[in-house]
């Protein structure tokens, strides 16, 4: 189990470590299109390297290319909003509104699918939305915090990165019931959104500078190994897919808040505090049995 949790602590810390570098990076001029394109070529580079995706099983699936392009759209649009969140909502937020995103699929199944709804899965739905009222509410910022993100972007960001990441999650289990190989198929969705991003940046005729370039890189690595570790940390603990889940999501809140509070000196009530204990509880009451 020791090398399981490893693997699991290494994924938060790069998760929360993404926030992080994106948020200092804002500070000191960082265009993240150009970051985040850069860390598709990475990202695509170390999934070819590492997972050694089976291409031909992937191609004789017939995949629908329909999950590709809208994954590969997706991914970088939340990505920069993403991005975005933490300049304006902070990392606290911003890590909370992700993680939270777990309800979006259970919200879906229920209104389109018709499935029914455990009286622990209406707790742990109840409980994530009291937590996105509590973090979303911005307290005053304090003369001379690195927090300079308007009222309506407090909540506004967050909100989006939840929404967006609810979809993508929706998505690549949709991918996967299909019966799409995950190594290739996750291949395939870097590749396209590094050529879309490419072409966006062409198109807006982006000023190209080696530092915005070189943060993707370090970006790319971060948000595989992210992926890497966590897939990992699953095959370490097969007989455990409930602690996997729960650690990494409540990993990521707390590691967050902290790096948030101590680095970043992002101001929080007490009732955005009281916000991340509800997130705790709902990660909790919505723990796969």
């Amino acid at each position: 189990m020791g090398t399981g949790l490893a693997y699991l602590a290494a994924s938060v810390t790069c998760s929360v470590s993404v926030g992080a570098l994106l948020k200092a990076g804002r500070t000191r001029g960082l265009d993240a299109r150009q970051a985040i394109f850069a860390n598709y070529i990475v990202a695509s580079l170390l999934c070819w390297g590492l997972l050694r995706p089976d291409m031909e099983r992937l191609l004789s699936t017939g995949e629908p290319l329909l999950f590709f392009l809208a994954l590969a759209v997706l991914l970088p649009t939340i990505f920069l909003a993403l991005a975005r969140s933490v300049t304006e909502a902070g990392i606290v937020r911003t890590d909370a509104a992700q993680r939270l995103s777990l309800v979006i699929p259970l919200l879906l199944a229920f209104v389109l699918f018709g499935e029914v709804l455990t009286s622990q899965k209406l707790l742990g739905i109840g409980l994530a939305m009291a937590a996105l009222l509590c973090l979303l509410r911005k307290p005053a910022p304090a003369a001379g915090s690195y927090y300079h993100g308007s009222h309506g972007s407090s909540w506004l960001w967050p909100l989006v990165v939840l929404l967006g990441y609810g979809v993508i999650d929706i998505l690549f289990k949709q991918m996967a019931l299909a019966g799409a190989a995950f190594s290739g198929g996750l291949l395939v969705v870097f590749v396209l959104a590094g050529v879309l991003m490419l072409l966006y940046l062409l198109l807006v005729r982006a000023r190209w500078k080696r530092s915005h370039l070189l943060t993707g890189v370090l970006l790319g690595a971060l948000n595989f190994a992210n992926i890497y570790t966590y897939i990992r940390a699953h095959q370490s603990l097969p007989g455990n897919p409930s602690l996997v889940f729960s650690a990494m999501n409540m990993g990521v809140i707390v590691l967050g808040t902290l790096v948030g509070a101590l680095l970043f000196r992002e101001r929080l009530s007490r009732l955005n505090l009281l916000g991340v204990l509800l997130a705790l509880g709902a990660i909790v009451a919505l723990m796969p049995r």
